[in-house]
């Protein structure tokens, strides 16, 4: 009979490699098989390495994605047969990103799991354009959440009932002068803003900001109040992954030609 090979959940960060932790990049380097979402980058899959195995189980929006129960049989798969295996995720595998259930569901066979911290897009892409998503001058907190309702948060999980996941409450969000940080948001952003606004009560004169594909070549943002934010959106073609933050941080940006990125010593590279 096989050893169980030993499973790590890596955050693979938000998409420049070298925003990866050090411990993530050694889980890479020593792994067997790398099962990776959709939204990791090219660029950190290149650190696996030579003859590991990568299969992409992607779970987007609006797209075809490989089920959830899937993902956890093929786990317990791969580590049942001996192999040392990751599961890559962008971002940070407790924010937003499933790892909660992936862990339930290897302990439930016996497997212990590992979880491996990453930087999450909530926090790096508001920083890359100089938002600092808690500031006490502006904020007394920040609230990270989903732009998904309960359909989306079913969908794929098989839950159901009073139980199931439900939306953000954003009428009390609009009324807790928290930052608010919203992953998955730019499909229901009209139907977001009316919550906002109009059931919450949050000034439609209230700064917001978007960044999607962010710490990636393809890194766009916008700047404007949540009032212009839908139709500034559709105008600037800002597409997913993207993340949307609300409330008087935004005023704190840059533009990204107005923030230095130092250039990592040498010795620093994988």
């Amino acid at each position: 009979m096989n050893k169980i090979g030993p499973i790590s959940l890596v955050g693979a960060g938000p998409g420049d490699p070298e925003l990866l932790t050090v411990r993530a990049l050694h889980r890479l380097q020593a792994a067997d098989v790398v099962l990776s979402d959709d939204l990791v980058d090219a660029r950190v899959l290149a650190l696996v390495k030579p003859g590991a195995r990568i299969v992409y189980v992607g779970k987007r929006g609006g797209c075809v994605s490989t089920e959830q129960r899937f993902i956890h049989e093929l786990m317990i798969r791969e580590a049942s047969a001996g192999l040392n295996v990751v599961r890559l995720k962008g971002g940070d595998p407790f924010v937003f990103g499933r790892g909660g259930e992936e862990m339930d569901a290897l302990r439930a066979a016996g497997i212990t799991v590992e979880v491996v911290s990453g930087l999450t897009a909530g926090i790096a892409a508001p920083a890359s354009i100089g938002i600092p998503v808690t500031d006490r001058r502006h904020a007394p907190g920040v609230a990270f959440v989903t732009g998904h309702n309960r359909e989306d948060a079913q969908a794929g999980t098989g839950q159901n009932g009073p139980n199931a996941p439900t939306g953000p409450n954003w009428h009390a969000l609009a009324r807790s002068g928290l930052t608010l940080v919203i992953y998955m948001g730019l499909a229901r952003v009209e139907s977001l803003v009316a919550a906002l606004s109009e059931d919450g009560g949050l000034p439609l004169d209230t700064p917001a900001a978007a960044i999607s594909a962010t710490h990636t070549l393809q890194q766009r943002s916008v700047i404007c109040t949540l009032a212009e934010l839908p139709a500034t959106l559709r105008r600037e073609a800002i597409s997913s992954p993207a993340i949307l933050v609300i409330g008087p941080v935004v005023n704190m940006a840059h533009t990204l030609n107005e923030i230095q990125t130092l250039e990592m010593p040498q010795a620093w590279r994988a």
